[in-house]
């Protein structure tokens, strides 16, 4: 048994992708126990893809490498100044505001580090605010997408935990803005201290023309969450609707694509949904196989043994959604332990979508946290500055980040209002 939990760790330690870790753990087992089972092995890898909800996966990839890639984030970034003008810290600000933007675009944390800092890495390091402080703010700024919907960790969560994805996407909006909101306080506090000022002066006329540039991207989160909402389609089908939207705009509005673009951005789509699949399918293997093997039923009995409260339980799975977010992504974190964790959380009275979104909220900080974390992999490969820096740079934001994990984990009402 213990097999299970130390073959992944020495795997993952050696090197091996993640899904050759899930894959290669439940093969090995199941070779050196039940050899007959092989077959069951070969039904489950396969039969994980059979799900409706997966395609909005691979349509939500290719909308948001569309959008992505049609100068969107220039846009977005232009509006943003302009709307933050005035504010301390605007640069800053803006950073934080546009990635909550293109969250609703992309859902991609790494997508909106890697579009971000191109451009705005250089201008916040020149307006004062140093290396450290700079990246950071990057780096975990592009946290908030994986919690702003469409948000791919909430489609794989609904997925593992069989729960509504169209709750989930409702239950991340009150969330990410609170996070959002409280950076941009931090960091428009910070600029008025160290007298951080900001080239730009309010402009109404400036406001009106980015407004006009931007708006065909600003309405496609509108009409997504609208439509999910309002039931005029389903997550998978607001997917489909996205694609088609992101293609229009990028092609006929903007015009910033052609044909062979298009063709370009889905192809770069398949490659990482397939990526993103593959961890999918090798995950539900493994599940299985914890399955099979009474791991959900052996922690259940752990968690009735120690006695926990809602309250209690809430901040051991915080502290290991943290530590497990250091060294896996999001992806696999949740198709693995959420299948484990829920059942845990609904028999304590929690209930499931805002588990989901706590669940989400640590493993976005974890996406910026040393020493795995992929976004610092991002601002590395896009500043081009050492690793010790960056690490220095993203602990002030993190340590923000948990204070509103907290109010998140203890206040349901933040994830569950807005879908009452």
């Amino acid at each position: 048994m213990m097999g299970i939990l130390v073959i992944p760790l020495l795997l993952l330690a050696l090197g091996f992708p993640v899904f050759m870790v899930f894959l290669a753990t439940a093969t090995g087992f199941v070779i050196l126990t039940a050899p007959s089972q092989l077959m069951v092995v070969h039904q489950t890898l396969f039969g994980g893809f059979d799900n409706y909800v997966l395609l909005a996966v691979p349509f939500f990839v290719f909308a948001g490498e569309l959008m992505s890639r049609s100068g969107i984030a220039g846009r977005i970034i232009n509006l943003v100044l302009a709307l933050t003008g005035r504010l301390p810290g605007s640069l800053g600000v803006a950073t934080v505001g546009a990635s909550t933007v293109l969250g609703t675009i992309s859902g991609s944390s790494m997508a909106a580090v890697g579009a971000l800092g191109g451009t705005m890495y250089p201008r916040l390091h020149a307006a004062g605010y140093g290396e450290k402080r700079a990246v950071g703010l990057l780096a975990s700024s592009g946290a908030i997408d994986i919690v702003i919907p469409p948000s791919i960790a909430m489609i794989l969560y609904g997925l593992a935990a069989e729960q509504s994805i169209a709750r989930l996407f409702i239950a991340g909006i009150l969330p990410g803005l609170l996070i959002a909101g409280a950076m941009i306080v931090f960091i428009a506090s910070i600029a008025q201290r160290d007298g951080i000022t900001s080239d730009t002066r309010f402009d109404a006329r400036l406001v009106v023309q980015t407004s006009k540039d931007a708006i065909w991207a600003l309405l496609m989160p509108i009409f997504v969450i609208g439509g999910i909402y309002g039931g005029a389609f389903s997550p998978t089908e607001a997917g489909g609707f996205a694609c088609l939207y992101a293609m229009l705009v990028a092609r006929l509005v903007y015009r910033s694509m052609s044909v062979s673009d298009i063709v370009e951005a889905a192809a770069d789509a398949a490659l990482l949904s397939a990526k993103i699949l593959i961890i999918v399918s090798c995950a539900g293997v493994l599940v299985w196989l914890l399955t099979t093997q009474g791991i959900p039923q052996s922690l259940s009995a752990a968690v009735e043994a120690m006695n926990l409260s809602a309250v209690e339980f809430l901040l051991v799975v915080n502290l290991l959604l943290l530590l497990v977010g250091c060294f896996l992504d999001p992806t696999s974190a949740i198709l693995v332990l959420a299948p484990l964790l829920v059942p845990l959380a609904v028999s304590l009275g929690i209930d499931p979508i805002h588990f989901g979104v706590v669940m989400t909220v640590n493993l976005a900080i974890g996406m910026f946290t040393p020493p795995f974390g992929m976004n610092l992999f991002a601002a590395q490969s896009v500043t081009g500055l050492p690793a010790h820096t960056i690490y220095a740079g993203v602990l002030p934001f993190a340590g923000l980040q948990l204070v509103t994990l907290a109010l998140i984990t203890y206040l349901p009402a933040l994830s569950l209002t807005l879908g009452a």
